[in-house]
Order: C-alpha cells, then structure tokens, then sequence
C-alpha cells in the first residue's frame, strides 16, 4: 500500500526544479531509490532520497565517497547531491539490473564461467576502493549493477552508505584493531571475523565476495533460512554456523580455486593488504584451464526477459 506520503513524491515530487520522480526502483534503511527525468539534459537518472529527520543520515557521506572515486571505471557518475526541504537526494547515472535480479532471472544458478568473469571484474572494484582508503562493508549481489548500451558488460559498484575510511590518505595510518563491534553490513555475506565482533578492514570485503561467488555456483549458502526469534539471535545463528561450515564442504562440488581463495583471504592479517593479482590469478588460470572464451558473454544474455 503507497501512503500518501510516497504517492506524492511519486507524482509531483520535481527535485531542485531539475530532475521529475518517474517511479520507485528500490528501498533500504536509508530511504529510497527513484528513476528520475532530467529536465534540463533530457537524460534519465536514478536519485536516492533520504528524509533529512533521519536517525542516521548517509547520503551527504556517500556522495563524499562518490567525489572521490568519480572518473574510475565501474563507479557511477554522480550528477548531483542536494539538501532541499524535507529530503536530501543524491542523484546518480541510471544504470541497469542488479546481479541479485539477474540471478532471478537466470532461475537462481550461474554458470561457472559467468561466476569467473564477475570475481575478475569484482576484485576490480574492491581493489579501486581499497587504494582510496575505503572499506565497503556490505558487499552482495544488489549493490552490483550492469550498465546500459554498450557498457552493459561493465559491473559497477554502488552503494557506500555503510563504507569506512580504514586508514588515513594523508598518514597511511590504519585504523585501530578492535574486537566489541556489532555486525555492520549483510549477514548472508559478512566475514566469519565480522560476526566475532571485530571490525572490519580490506580482507573481510574480500571474504564477503567468496560468500557471494559461493551463493552465485550454489544457489543458496547453507546459513541461508535459519530461524529465529529476533534480529540478534539470527545473526548469531548465521555466524556460529559459518565459522562451523568447514571451506571445504561450503565449495564441495566446485573447483578447489575456491578453498584456495577462501583460505587466503582468512588468512589475511587485520592490517594486511590483500594481495589482488594473486585472487585474480587463481581465477584466471581456472578460466584458461576450463577452455573459455573471455567474450563477456554472461549467462543471462542467453535468458530471454518475462513477458
């Protein structure tokens, strides 16, 4: 049911005299995600809103982060940030479907070959925002998206609402170990060290990515489903079974790249840099060794869309 609240942004609702609400495309904690008519380019746009009430504001964060990552490949382009009457809204290139959504599309099952060309392109991505100082800290299948037209083999990385500077660009200072944090991020995702309470640093978004590849092969990841009473005793539930789940049984059935990438990356030290070319080179010798073709040719091209 749209309250009447949402129906007014979804009608009249005209940002800085600028960009027209088209449609809602999304929602979180933060607030929500609107596709939005230029009115001065004529070009689409996706805009994030938040109410400027909110209990914790991220969308001026965010935009920071964005300014400081603009012009990389794989990042979308940010057009605007405004602070306007009841809302801020940052206002971003329009992009298309998320991996999550692709999965749906492609019935819950990548094939090994797709799931190879995402990690090469993911390290990318994570790589790019670790030499920026930023850990992201919630990565997962809905904050990937395809571009459109002729990018549209091109993944970006969105969403830095919930990243952290882990160290200082100007000392190199890294940020302090500590061991009392609450789990910031997706729990199907996060790193077994983050459910111990420790906070996070490069090797835990790297974890994160294995889960997500692991989901991508699978269909699902074992933790995936548990019941419980409230938010905090599911996360606990998620993180003893994920520290329980030996690496092995958790890739049975894929190739043994994977333990090997997961074993690294619980090996990584707090403060360690991971070593990008290595993760890359484990999946680029597994890609040469099945025989494909590095064409971009993702499984859900060959999907055709519902009616």
């Amino acid at each position: 049911m749209i309250s009447n609240h949402d129906e007014k942004l979804k009608t009249e609702y005209i940002v800085a005299n600028r960009y027209r609400l088209i449609q809602k495309v999304g929602s979180g904690s933060f607030g929500k995600i609107y596709s939005a008519y230029d009115i001065t380019t004529g070009e689409k746009v996706a805009i994030k809103m938040e109410k400027s009430q909110s209990k914790h504001l991220q969308l001026c964060f965010e935009s920071k982060v964005y300014r400081i990552l603009q012009s990389y490949a794989g990042i979308p382009a940010m057009k605007d940030y405004i602070e306007e009457n009841d809302y801020n809204s940052l206002v971003i290139e329009l992009l298309g479907p998320s991996l999550e959504k692709l999965f749906d599309k492609c019935k819950r099952k990548f094939n090994l070959k797709t799931v190879l060309m995402l990690a090469l392109q993911i390290i990318d991505r994570l790589e790019l925002l670790h030499s920026r100082c930023f850990i992201h800290r919630d990565v997962k299948p809905d904050n990937f998206l395809i571009g459109t037209g002729r990018l549209c083999h091109r993944l970006y990385l969105i969403d830095f609402g919930l990243a952290k500077k882990y160290k200082s660009s100007t000392t190199g200072v890294h940020i302090p170990y500590r061991d009392d944090k609450s789990l910031t991020g997706t729990a199907r995702y996060a790193s077994s060290n983050t459910h111990m309470g420790i906070e996070q640093s490069r090797r835990d978004d790297m974890e994160s990515l294995g889960y997500m590849l692991l989901y991508f092969l699978r269909g699902n990841l074992p933790w995936q489903g548990l019941q419980a009473s409230n938010k905090k005793e599911k996360y606990r539930k998620i993180g003893e079974m994920k520290v329980s789940t030996s690496i092995e049984s958790l890739c049975r059935g894929f190739p043994n790249e994977f333990v090997l990438y997961f074993k690294y990356c619980r090996s990584l030290d707090f403060e360690k840099k991971p070593d990008y070319n290595y993760l890359r080179k484990i999946f680029k010798l597994l890609f040469k060794k099945m025989g494909y073709v590095d064409d971009d040719l993702y499984l859900w091209f060959f999907v055709p869309d519902e009616e």
